[in-house]
């Protein structure tokens, strides 16, 4: 077999099926010389001459390290000292305004940018899980959609895992989350790790796997990925603050700072260099602490952060000249050289069809979100709490001419496509964050595009808009009484869909390009205002309006669905008069209008004969705002790339 830049080569030898490591063989990564700097504005936004003005801050400065399979390699540091970036840099994972400089190689092969996510499982430090599923549930799904076989394959991987993480008694527990308690921190992150090895991945990262855990779990936790790396794979983490008893746990230990490597090693090499150097670790002294404080660098004052910088370019400087960095590089050079025949340890990515991986999303979101008991009850419900109100406030609809009668069916009307768009955006918000994070770390891992998590949701919410809009528009038109006919009921009901679902379908395409819900709530709220403003003729009607204003109304869902539903009402309605006859010549005449017919002539011209038009026009806006959706998520997936 042979290694193409890193890309494995079908044909050469074995039928397209991709690559796995020799028996005996030694797996290995190397970074060389992998350098980051970003750009930044010096001054605030308001300060024009200032932001005008750019630096350049060295995130990662030539960093090189030498680390084979059966090895778990410890990354140390202050906080910002560059070890999630570097982390970040080995995964292919540094996309936006930064420039990475150096290579990443696994057994001497260059790793290209579409091979990395194919080559190197990552954990991240967040737990993106899913709060009602169980374990078994989350590792089962998250098989489904990388792995190809049957049921009874599937099954059988997903309990191997379990086993392999300590996990099987709890795999009929749900995860949890902030409302209701699930299994522990510990146990979640044995799930997070266990997803990603379901796709048997010969170079796992995990960035502060130990975060918010306390110090028997994290030495659980470290103590299983010592017995994972030892099963012929390369476990690279990111630490802050271990326990003196894990030190031996580790075979190799990088130290950062200031985006520096300024030490990587043994662990019996740590203790020996540091003491060259001439500082001895005490007896009851955690060498972890002790190394990471000889290295960081003290800003507290201007004195202190020049002693402590001056001593971490001389701990950095005898590193550089030592044997150990003189080996690692040889090794490095070593190994790019001789291109091992084993070539690149693809992880297994033979998986199922797109159509299959949007069913079993749809599957998942649904599986989730019926366990929220809560969340179900208000979703259905929500426009018929609004609903009560609304009934509560006007009890009955009068049929006689005055102007009363006629405001009420405007101000139903106004309140039922108002009111209807919050709803759904009230949904999308508190819901589909979290199914947004979960596709933004998948789709990163290759396994889905975003849009897929997107086009799952839509279709999942499409049944709750249909029962919820049908409990309110049953409840508040035969209550109120307006037009006793059936099939007006129904055009009734039929309008009210789209506003409901055109308000989460605008929410989601916003949360594909925004990142902040508060930002997105608001947007969407400014945007239904205006509809209504400009589209529905409730402000002022479209002769009165200024062109621009009447063309934009033509790019609102508000404009045909007040329409249809004016007509709806109003088409055929005869009010009862008093006197008998229509008075005009007074201010306190009884009887302001016979026929609905002359209000929606005098507000509506023509709007009879659109009806059929307004209502395809109303429809379309649903498939238009779902590609734009979609559009939005792959928006989102350049965006992340870069």
């Amino acid at each position: 077999m042979s290694c193409l830049g890193g890309r494995f080569r079908p044909g050469d030898g074995t039928s397209g099926s991709l690559p796995t490591a020799c028996p005996g063989a030694n797996d290995t990564v190397c970074a060389s010389h992998l350098s980051y700097t970003v750009s930044e504005r010096i001054g605030p936004w308001w300060d024009i001459q200032l932001y005008l003005k750019k630096w350049t801050r060295h995130i990662l400065k030539d960093v090189s390290f030498y680390v084979e399979s059966g090895q778990l390699m410890g990354i140390l540091g202050n906080s910002g000292s560059g070890k999630t970036t570097l982390l970040d840099a080995i995964a292919g994972r540094l996309h936006g305004r930064g420039n990475l400089v150096g290579d990443v190689y696994m057994n001497g092969c260059k790793v290209k940018k579409e091979d990395f996510h194919t080559c190197f499982s990552y954990v991240l430090q967040s737990n993106n899980l899913l709060s009602y599923l169980t374990v078994e549930e989350t590792l089962t799904y998250t098989a489904l959609l990388t792995l190809c076989g049957n049921t009874n394959t599937i099954k059988e991987k997903v309990q191997s895992v379990m086993l392999e993480l300590g996990l099987s008694h709890v795999a009929g527990h749900v995860i949890g989350g902030r409302v209701f308690q699930g299994i522990s921190g510990g146990e979640r992150r044995r799930v997070s790790i266990a997803a990603q090895l379901l796709q048997d991945p010969k170079v796992v990262l995990l960035d502060e796997p130990t975060t918010g855990l306390d110090s028997m779990t994290s030495t659980h936790i470290i103590s299983l990925l010592s017995e994972l790396a030892h099963k012929n794979r390369i476990i690279i983490l990111t630490i802050h603050q271990p326990r003196s008893e894990l030190f031996k746990m580790f075979d190799t230990i990088g130290i950062m700072s200031c985006g520096e490597m300024v030490f990587c090693g043994g662990t019996e090499e740590i203790v020996e260099f540091f003491s060259i150097c001439g500082y001895q670790c005490p007896e009851y002294c955690n060498p972890f602490d002790l190394y990471v404080d000889l290295t960081s660098v003290d800003t507290r004052n201007k004195e202190r952060e020049i002693e402590t910088y001056s001593r971490v370019q001389e701990i950095s400087l005898s590193y550089r000249n030592s044997r150990i960095f003189n080996n690692a590089l040889a090794n490095i050079n070593a190994a790019k050289t001789t291109k091992q025949s084993t070539s690149i340890p693809f992880k297994n990515t033979a998986s199922p069809s797109t159509i299959f991986k949007l069913w079993i999303l749809i599957r998942r979101v649904v599986r989730n979100l019926s366990r929220n008991k809560i969340g179900i009850l208000m979703r259905l419900f929500q426009n018929l709490l609004y609903g009560i109100f609304v009934v509560f406030f006007l009890m009955k609809l009068k049929s006689d001419a005055s102007k009363g009668a006629v405001q009420d069916r405007i101000g139903i009307i106004y309140q039922s496509m108002g009111a209807s768009p919050y709803t759904g955006m009230l949904n999308a918000v508190a819901l589909y964050p979290s199914l947004r994070s979960i596709s933004d770390q998948e789709s990163t891992d290759g396994i889905y595009q975003k849009w897929l998590m997107l086009l799952a949701y839509i279709i999942h919410i499409l049944p709750f808009s249909v029962i919820s809009v049908a409990i309110y528009s049953f409840f508040v038109y035969w209550t109120l009484g307006m037009f006793p006919l059936w099939e007006r009921f129904g055009c009734f009901f039929a309008v009210l869909i789209v506003p409901h679902v055109v308000g989460e379908l605008l929410t989601l395409i916003l949360l594909g390009v925004v990142q902040n819900p508060n930002i997105v709530n608001s947007a969407v709220a400014l945007i239904n205002v205006a509809g209504v403003l400009v589209g529905s003729g409730f402000l002022r009607s479209a002769e009165e309006m200024p062109k621009l204003f009447n063309w934009l109304s033509y790019l609102t869902f508000q404009k045909y669905g007040v329409e249809i539903l004016m007509v709806n009402e109003f088409y055929g309605l005869n009010f009862t008069c008093e006197n008998g006859a229509l008075s005009s010549n007074t201010t306190s005449a009884t009887c302001w209008v016979s026929q609905g017919i002359q209000y929606l002539d005098a507000i509506y011209p023509g709007a009879p004969s659109r009806f059929v038009f307004d209502f395809l026009m109303l429809y379309a806006f649903l498939p238009a705002l779902v590609i734009l959706g979609i559009i939005s998520f792959k928006i989102r997936d350049v965006v992340l790339q870069r």
